[in-house]
C-alpha cells in the first residue's frame, strides 16, 4: 500500500467495503475502474482497458466510463448479475485538502434496481429474503421499485417454500449460506444469491422501527420479523438512503390461495408458454387488456395466486360482470386509464429521491385522471365497483401543488435550471429580471461596439473558462482603435478581447445565474420531499386505479370472446357445458374450436380415464379443465356455454416429459416425484392432471404404476383426477373402481382416412394409431411403409404359429415368463392356443371356461392367472 499514490490508496480502502462488486470509482466526469475490476469490466462492458501509473512498478489495469451515460452500463453489468456499488466524491475539490473525500452512496445489486428504463413495465423487480427461525421457514418478497412488501412462513416445508421463492421468480435472493445452499440443490431456476446474516439484532431491530410503524411490527409473529429484519437491514445497507415507500407490509399465508408449484405454472403456461418462453401463448397474454404498468403487473400477481375464498370470487366476478355488461363504461374506463403513468414506480423514485421534473409531471397528470375514474365508478350503478372508489383519496391536493411549483414542460435534469415556474419564488423572479436585463444590456453593447468600430461582424460570446467576450476577427484587427479593448485570448482566426465594463456585468449575469440554479434545486427538491411525505395516500390510489384496470381487462376479454360467468361452488361437482381452451381458441385464426363438456361428480365420476391416439387432443383438453378452474378462482368469466366451479385448493399437473437434465434426472425419475408429491399434499379439494402416466419405464411397470397411482387417487385421495394414458387394458378399471368413467377422443376411420374429431366421448380407444401420427408428424414415406410392415408382421405372428401347431402347452409358461400382453388383442390370442392343442375331454371343459370369460375387462395379470389356474388342473 506505501508505494502507490494517495488516491489508489483511498481505492483500496473503498474497495475493501465492496469485495463483491465492482467499484465504480469517481473521478472527475469519470466513474473509473482498477486492477481486476478492470480488467473483468472491459469484457463484459466491451469497452477499451488501458492502464496508468499509480506509484507501484506496473502500470494499473484501468478503465472507464462517462458519468453522465454510466447507467446503461450498470445495467447491463446488473443484468448480468454482477453487483455495482457507486463511489461518489462526497466533498467540493476546490475546498479539499489532499484527496477528496469519497463515500460507497449505493450498491446496485440485481434485486434494488431503481432506473425505470433498467426494468419491464409489467413485471415485478422482487428481491426475496430466506430465513430459518423457530423450527419455521419464513420469507419476504420486495420489488423496491414499487414499494410493495410481501412476507409469509411456513413448517419445515421445504416444497412449499421452494413454490413461493419461484413465485416470485426474484432478480435476488438474500439469506444465511446454509439456506442458499439448500435453495441452489432445489430451484428449479438460476438466479444470483447473495449470502446475507443479520449480525446485530439491535441494530436491525431499530432499522425495523425507523421503517414501519409499531403496531405492524407487534403483530409479526418471531420468523415473520426475522425476515423482515434480513431485508431491510439489506437494503439500508446497500441503498443508504430513504427507503420510506416500503412500509406497508403485506403478510398472508399460503393456504389463502389456490398453490400452483413452479411444474404447474408451467405446464399450463400461465405465464410464458414452455417452448420459447414468450408472453404470446400463455394466459397472461390472453388476459391482458389492461391500460397501466400497474394493471399489468397486478393481473400477473391474480394469475400467480387464484383466490380460495368464495365471498372474494365472487365480489370480483361481481365487478367482471358490471362492466361486462356496458361496453360504454367500459370503454370510457380504458380511455381514461391509457394515459396514467406507472403512479407506483413514480412514488418509488420519489420517495428514494431520483424522481426528476418530468417524473413529477407525470405523477401530475396521472392524479388528474383521479376523479374522472371515481366519478365514471361512482354513477355506474355497480355497488361492486362503487364501493372500491367509496372514499377514494384523489390527491389533487398534490396535483396542484406540483402544478404551481413545476414548469409544464420541465427538463430531465434538475442540477441547470429551467425547472420552477415564475411567480413561485419572490427572490428567483428578480434574479430572473436580473439576468434577463443583463442579456440585454449585452446585446445593445454588442450594437453599440459595431457602431463605434465599424466593424458589423463583431460579437459577443461565452463560454465557461473565459466568461463573456468580445470577439474579431484577424482581418478587422487593422480597423480597431488601439487601447479600446483588453486583449483576452488568440485564436487562429480572431481575437478575443473584454472591458471592465463588461466585466463587471459578467460578475452580476453569472452570479444570477448561478443563484438561480441553486435556488431551483433546493425549490424542487423541497417539492420532492413535501410529495414524499403523502407516500401512503399515493400508494392507496395506485392500487385502486390497477384494480380497476385489472378488472376492465378480464371484461374487456370476457366480453370479446363470448366467456360466461362461472357459479362458484363449495361442494365437489366440477360441471363444464361447451368449455373451450381459452388460449388454443385465441391462436386459432380461421378454424373454430370444438367444444367439450366436463363433469367430474363425486358419486359418479371423479376421475375421467382418457384414451386415445396422440395429436388428437387429450391434453389439450385436460390443460382447458385446468385454466377453466384457475380462471374461474381469478375472478374472471370462463369459456363455456356454462360452468360450475368448486373451490380448488391445488393444482397438480404432470404433462410434458423433460428431462431434468442439471438435475441429473431421468424423464421417468421427474414424474415419479411429481406423483410423490401428489399423493403426499393432495386433497379432496385438488385437481390432479396427470398426461400419460408410467410411460417413462417399460409397458409392464409401466402399466402397473399407473393403475396402483389411480387406485391410489379413487381410495386415498378423493380428488377430481383427468388421467390420460396409451395403456388401454387400464379401461378395465372402470369395473372395479366406482367413480372411475372411461372417455376417449373420438377418432372416424373412412376408406382408409383417419379423422381425428377432438371430441371426447365415453368408452376406451382400442388404437393409438401411432404410425400414423408419425405420417402427420412428416416422417419419411420409407419409414413409414416399413413401420406399417413390421406392425402386419407383428399382428400375423401369434396366429401364423397357432395355425402351423407349433405352440406346445408347457410353452405358455415360457411366453407369459418373456412377454406381458400389452393390448386386448394380444390377450385375445390365447384362448386360440388352447384351444389348438387341447384334445381330451379335461382340455375341452377348460375351452370351455375359456370362452365364457370376459377377455376384454381382464388384465394381463388376470390372464396370466387364469392361464397357470388352468395348466394345473391340466396336470
Amino acid at each position: 500500500m506505501s508505494g502507490y499514490t494517495p488516491m489508489i490508496q483511498q481505492y483500496f480502502e473503498i474497495k475493501e467495503e465492496a469485495k463483491d462488486a465492482f467499484l465504480f470509482f469517481r473521478l472527475g466526469d469519470f466513474y473509473e475502474m482498477f486492477f481486476d475490476d478492470a480488467i473483468l469490466a472491459s469484457r463484459e462492458l466491451e469497452i477499451t482497458l488501458t492502464g496508468r501509473g499509480g506509484g507501484g512498478t506496473e502500470k494499473i489495469p484501468m478503465c472507464g466510463v462517462p458519468y453522465h451515460s454510466a447507467e446503461n452500463y450498470i445495467n447491463r453489468l446488473v443484468e448480468k448479475g454482477y453487483k455495482v456499488a457507486i463511489c461518489e466524491q462526497v466533498e467540493d475539490p476546490a475546498s479539499a485538502k489532499g484527496i477528496v473525500k469519497r463515500e460507497i452512496v449505493r450498491v446496485v445489486t440485481p434485486g434494488t434496481v431503481m432506473e425505470t428504463k433498467a426494468l419491464p413495465s409489467n413485471e415485478n423487480n422482487f428481491i426475496v429474503a430466506v430465513v430459518q427461525a423457530e423450527e419455521s421457514l419464513a420469507l419476504a418478497a420486495c420489488d423496491l421499485s414499487t414499494g410493495e412488501l410481501y412476507v409469509t412462513h411456513m413448517s419445515q416445508q421445504w416444497n412449499v417454500l421452494i413454490d413461493e421463492v419461484q413465485l416470485y421468480e426474484p432478480a435476488e435472493i438474500i439469506g444465511d449460506a446454509g439456506i442458499l445452499d439448500t435453495l441452489k440443490e432445489r430451484l428449479n431456476i438460476t438466479v444470483p444469491m447473495t449470502p446475507y446474516e443479520v449480525l446485530e439484532q439491535s441494530v436491525a431491530m431499530q432499522l425495523v422501527q425507523k421503517q414501519l410503524k409499531e403496531d405492524e411490527i407487534t403483530l409479526l409473529s418471531a420468523p415473520r420479523l426475522s425476515v423482515i429484519q434480513l431485508m431491510i437491514t439489506y437494503l439500508e445497507e446497500t441503498q443508504k438512503r430513504s427507503l420510506a415507500h416500503v412500509q406497508n407490509i403485506r403478510e398472508y399465508e399460503t393456504d389463502q390461495y389456490m398453490v400452483l408449484d413452479h411444474y404447474t405454472r408451467r405446464n399450463l403456461e400461465l405465464i410464458e408458454t414452455v417452448r420459447d418462453r414468450s408472453k404470446k401463448g400463455s394466459l397472461l397474454w390472453l388476459l391482458d387488456a389492461t391500460q397501466t404498468a400497474m394493471g399489468a403487473r397486478m393481473l400477473r400477481r391474480f394469475i400467480d395466486k387464484p383466490l380460495i375464498d368464495q365471498a372474494n370470487i365472487e365480489t370480483r366476478l361481481d365487478v367482471v360482470e358490471g362492466l361486462y355488461k356496458n361496453l360504454i363504461l367500459r370503454e370510457d374506463l380504458r380511455s381514461e386509464l391509457a394515459p396514467i403513468y406507472d403512479l407506483e414506480r413514480l412514488v418509488g423514485r420519489v420517495a428514494y429521491g431520483s424522481a426528476n421534473g418530468r417524473d413529477l409531471n407525470a405523477l401530475r397528470l396521472s392524479l388528474r385522471k383521479i376523479p374522472i375514474l371515481q366519478q365514471l365508478c361512482q354513477s355506474s350503478q355497480i355497488p361492486a365497483l362503487i364501493k372500491i372508489v367509496d372514499g377514494m383519496d384523489t390527491c389533487q391536493d398534490i396535483a396542484d401543488h406540483i402544478e404551481q411549483v413545476l414548469v409544464e414542460d420541465a427538463p430531465i435534469s434538475i442540477r441547470e435550471g429551467g425547472l420552477i415556474n415564475a411567480g413561485w419564488d419572490d427572490y428567483l423572479d428578480q434574479l430572473r429580471e436580473a439576468s434577463v436585463n443583463g442579456k440585454k444590456w449585452l446585446a445593445e453593447l454588442e450594437a453599440r461596439e459595431r457602431e463605434a468600430t465599424g466593424i458589423k461582424s463583431l460579437k459577443i460570446g461565452f463560454n465557461r473558462i473565459f466568461g463573456y467576450y468580445l470577439e474579431i476577427s484577424k482581418s478587422n484587427l487593422a480597423v480597431l482603435p488601439e487601447g479600446r479593448y483588453e486583449r483576452k485570448q488568440t485564436l487562429a482566426n480572431a481575437e478575443r478581447f473584454v472591458t471592465p465594463e463588461l466585466k463587471e456585468k459578467e460578475k452580476l449575469i453569472l452570479e444570477a445565474e448561478d443563484k438561480m440554479v441553486d435556488i431551483e434545486y433546493e425549490q424542487f427538491v423541497q417539492l420532492r420531499n413535501n410529495i414524499a411525505g403523502h407516500l401512503k395516500r399515493l400508494q392507496q390510489a395506485a392500487t385502486i386505479i390497477a384494480e380497476l384496470d385489472v378488472y376492465q381487462s378480464l371484461a374487456t376479454v370476457s366480453a370479446a370472446r363470448r366467456y360466461v360467468r362461472p357459479q362458484i361452488s363449495d361442494h365437489y361437482d366440477l360441471t363444464i357445458g361447451d368449455g373451450r381452451h381459452p388460449v388454443v381458441e385465441a391462436m386459432l385464426e380461421q378454424t373454430s374450436f370444438i367444444t367439450n363438456d366436463t363433469n367430474l361428480e363425486e358419486a359418479s365420476s371423479s376421475i375421467l380415464l382418457i384414451t386415445g391416439p396422440n395429436m388428437a387432443g387429450k391434453s389439450t383438453y385436460m390443460r382447458q379443465v385446468a385454466l377453466i378452474c384457475i380462471m374461474a378462482q381469478i375472478g374472471c368469466f370462463v369459456p363455456a356455454q356454462h360452468a360450475t366451479v368448486p373451490l380448488i385448493d391445488r393444482i397438480f399437473t404432470r404433462i410434458g416429459a423433460a428431462d431434468d437434465l442439471i438435475g441429473g434426472q431421468s424423464t421417468f425419475m421427474v414424474e415419479m416425484k411429481d406423483i410423490q408429491l401428489m399423493t403426499e399434499k393432495a386433497t379432496k379439494k385438488s385437481l390432479v392432471i396427470i398426461d400419460e402416466l408410467g410411460r417413462g419405464t417399460s409397458t409392464d411397470e409401466g402399466m402397473a404404476i399407473a393403475q396402483a397411482v389411480i387406485e391410489y387417487i379413487h381410495h386415498h385421495v378423493g380428488c377430481k383426477a383427468l388421467v390420460s394414458t396409451h395403456f388401454h387394458e387400464l379401461s378395465h378399471l372402470e369395473q372395479t373402481l366406482p367413480t372411475l368413467v372411461n372417455s376417449r377422443m373420438a377418432v372416424e376411420e373412412r376408406d382408409g382416412q383417419i379423422t381425428f374429431l377432438r371430441k371426447l366421448v365415453e368408452g376406451a380407444a382400442d388404437s393409438s394409431y401411432g404410425i400414423y401420427c408419425a405420417e402427420l408428424a412428416g416422417l419419411p414415406r420409407s419409414i413409414i411403409g416399413r413401420a406399417y410392415e413390421l406392425l402386419t408382421v407383428v399382428e400375423q405372428e401369434l396366429p401364423r404359429a397357432v395355425q402351423a401347431k407349433q405352440v406346445k402347452l408347457e410353452q405358455l409358461d415360457l411366453f407369459f415368463d418373456e412377454q406381458v400382453a400389452v393390448t386386448a388383442e394380444r390377450v385375445e390370442i390365447i384362448p386360440s392356443k388352447v384351444a389348438a392343442i387341447a384334445d381330451n375331454k379335461t382340455e375341452q371343459k377348460l375351452v370351455t371356461e375359456l370362452k365364457k370369460i370376459d377377455l376384454m375387462n381382464m388384465t394381463p395379470m388376470q390372464a396370466m392367472q387364469w392361464i397357470h389356474d388352468m395348466k394345473n388342473k391340466l396336470k
